[in-house]
């Protein structure tokens, strides 16, 4: 919506233009009219619609016809003023006025006109007779109105008039001449329907009627005014209300008749709460909201985002199979102008046996786009309504902007849910194999994907410590000369090279001793197809030697060329480099061979992991013993008492009882603490051995 409205009243001499102007400040005729008023600006907590109004006269004695055209192209509106009593200045209105306004004004960007007859109070007649060829004529007429300035007769009238068709112009929206709205109209309204319609069955039931009008309007529609908006649809379409829902055919019909009737605020006051400007196109301020991204900051979606796109996925999963098809997928972006998923995004996320995108794979990709490219997001979610349907101020309100790197690495601890991993390596070393293992594909599926749909991104959830976090793997590029800060810019690098191709090491070798040795970024070197032949790497190192010399994890044997699915387990260890980078994490070398390995096999034995669960059992048992002891030496206690009062003999008799039970429970304890005594031995001798292992095994991890 404009921010004001700068009105212009133009016309022949004599007709009236200065004295409703004054008229209308004054609120009286005014006894002395000069050539031309003042431009008065009218503050807008006085005027209908909340906006500033700039009225401006001319006067063809004061003002020269450059000054008029100037005039013309600054107006929001121009008011043509005409005398009812003069067929001559009637006559000018076709002939002289609209003809000069088109010529200085563009084709594509009409000014709205209103016919204003004034002098209403000399005639006993209408002019409407005589306007009502002229209006139906030209299509930027958007209304005439007959006033007095003397008797102060429709004066505001006419300005709210003015500001309206300003505000809430007809042309957008209508086509007088064929009596239906524009097609640029109907698409936006659609879009609204869509929004609104939650459950995606294409009817507005009364909740989600009464939604769009809590949304629109800040108030909900009574029962009884509902139905009344419904039997208007039924008496005028046969399809326009079904299972007493509205249909988008009712929804637009509605529409046609607001605007058919003058009542155009209504229809714009619903097509600007989704966002759009006068142009009908979603404005720049609701699709980019001002959202702050400090350096060294990431996005991620917030959990009211994540709920809010869960909420949309359900709504188009019709077939409920938790994957959306092709038609599915169309479907859920017709509110968008534009496809926004290629082909590549099934290639970039999990999708199940037909290549559909699961559950997973939809937020994979929400998150995907959130941590690249937020304003992209942002947009998407706009075209989606999330500000409208999770009542907030703007899309800005889904994104969480994480902390700084350096604070968390100073910290020791991340809040983030999403973390990054580039593969770098030469060509054909695996690094698009690497990136489709992840998401479950072996080199059977991955042969079937075509050239053209490839990506250079896959995303997929991995649990850390019982976490579930996002790892993106991003392809880089083989080009060493150059490395962007973006190819540099990660949580955590991935180095890939082919055990069978004797070169393809020393890429990855260059590639750390360039950009990652003095860097704090965790590396971890894989060695991809690990099934075939290991040949001789031409490099002065050997790849395990390099890792060694630069206190690296020794190369992670890997290969996709499976039955199944390929383990995973690596994409689990970068995620937890990524998030502990400052730690040094297990060594994951499976050797077996090795002092660690060794010192680990005998930490992990089943003999210790025995002693420690009898050790728990006795102590459990030791407890619930000596309870239950208690609990019973303490009820002998008070029968004791109560029957001491009533009689002497059961008094004794209860005594010497307790003297019976007495050393049968200390007998049965003591020959329970015995057994106890036997395993808490054995546990402290396993508990000591335990713990000069772990201390050996620190030792010579600090010598490596």
């Amino acid at each position: 919506m404009r921010k004001d409205v700068r009105i212009l009243l133009v016309g022949e001499p004599k007709v009236g233009k200065t004295s409703l102007i004054m008229s209308l400040v004054s609120e009286e005729f005014p006894d002395d009219v000069p050539l031309r008023a003042e431009e008065i600006t009218i503050p807008a907590d006085v005027t209908p619609e909340r906006v500033p109004t700039h009225i401006v006269d001319y006067s063809e004695a004061e003002q020269s016809d450059e000054q008029l055209y100037q005039e013309i192209s600054k107006a929001n509106v121009i008011c043509i003023v005409y005398s009812v009593n003069n067929k001559k200045s009637i006559e000018k209105v076709t002939s002289h006025w609209i003809p000069l306004i088109n010529d200085r004004t563009d084709k594509d960007s009409r000014v709205p006109l209103i016919l204003v007859g004034n002098k209403s109070d000399l005639v006993e007649h209408s002019s409407m007779e005589t306007i009502l060829p002229i209006m139906n004529q030209y299509s930027d007429i958007e209304t005439c109105v007959e006033c007095s300035a003397k008797n102060l007769k429709n004066i505001s009238e006419l300005f709210y008039y003015a500001q309206k068709a300003v505000l809430h112009p007809t042309g957008p929206l209508y086509c007088p001449e064929e009596k239906e709205m524009k097609p640029s109209c109907i698409k936006s309204l659609t879009r609204i329907f869509k929004v609104s319609d939650l459950d995606n069955d294409g009817i507005l039931n009364d909740k989600e009627l009464n939604f769009f009008q809590r949304t629109c309007f800040n108030m909900p529609l009574a029962p009884q005014a509902l139905e009344d908006v419904k039997n208007v649809v039924r008496k005028n379409m046969t399809d326009g209300v079904e299972d007493n829902g509205l249909t988008l055919k009712g929804f637009l019909f509605l529409h046609t008749l607001f605007i058919q009737r003058g009542r155009h605020e209504t229809t714009w006051t619903v097509l600007r709460r989704f966002g759009y400007d006068d142009d009908l196109e979603l404005h720049q301020e609701y699709l980019f909201p001002l959202l702050k991204i400090p350096a060294d900051c990431t996005t991620e979606l917030n959990h009211n985002a994540y709920l809010f796109l869960q909420s949309v996925f359900d709504k188009h999963d019709k077939d409920r199979d938790c994957a959306l098809s092709p038609d599915e997928v169309k479907d859920l972006f017709k509110v968008f102008p534009y496809m926004p998923w290629g082909p590549d995004v099934n290639n970039t996320v999990c999708t199940n046996d037909q290549g559909w995108i699961t559950y997973q794979g939809y937020l994979s990709q929400w998150t995907l786009t959130t941590y690249l490219d937020v304003q992209r997001c942002l947009e998407y979610l706009g075209y989606l309504g999330y500000s409208i349907i999770c009542e907030q101020e703007s899309q800005a309100a889904a994104i969480t902007v994480t902390r700084n790197k350096r604070i968390d690495l100073q910290k020791k601890q991340t809040q983030r849910s999403v973390f990054r991993c580039n593969i770098l390596g030469a060509r054909g070393s695996g690094k698009t194999s690497f990136l489709q293992a992840f998401l479950g594909r072996n080199l059977l599926k991955q042969r079937k994907i075509r050239e053209d749909h490839k990506s250079f991104y896959s995303i997929n959830t991995t649990y850390v410590y019982g976490q579930e976090k996002y790892l993106l793997l991003h392809e880089v590029m083989p080009d060493f000369d150059f490395l962007s800060e973006e190819d540099l810019a990660c949580d955590v690098v991935c180095l890939v090279y082919d055990v069978n191709n004797p070169r393809s090491f020393e890429y990855c070798a260059k590639v750390y001793k360039q950009y990652f040795m003095d860097s704090k970024t965790p590396c971890m070197m894989i060695a991809s197809k690990s099934d075939l032949h290991e040949a001789r790497q031409h490099y002065s190192l050997t790849p395990l030697d390099f890792c060694r010399k630069n206190k690296l994890h020794p190369p992670q044997p890997w290969t996709c060329n499976t039955v199944d699915a390929p383990n995973k387990d690596l994409y689990t260890k970068l995620t937890t480099m990524a998030m502990y980078p400052h730690a040094k994490l297990r060594c994951m070398c499976t050797c077996n061979r090795c002092t660690f390995c060794i010192c680990q096999n005998i930490l992990r034995s089943q003999l210790l992991t025995n002693i420690k669960a009898k050790f728990y059992s006795v102590v459990l048992n030791r407890l619930h013993d000596v309870g239950a002891y208690l609990l019973a030496d303490e009820e002998c206690s008070l029968i004791q008492q109560v029957h001491a009062i009533s009689n002497v003999e059961e008094s004794i008799y209860m005594e010497s009882s307790v003297q019976l039970y007495g050393p049968q429970a200390r007998h049965m304890a003591q020959a329970d603490l015995k057994s106890c005594t036997f395993w808490l031995r054995a546990s402290v001798g396993a508990t000591v051995f335990a713990v000069l292992g772990f201390a050996m095994y620190r030792a010579i991890l600090k010598q490596r």
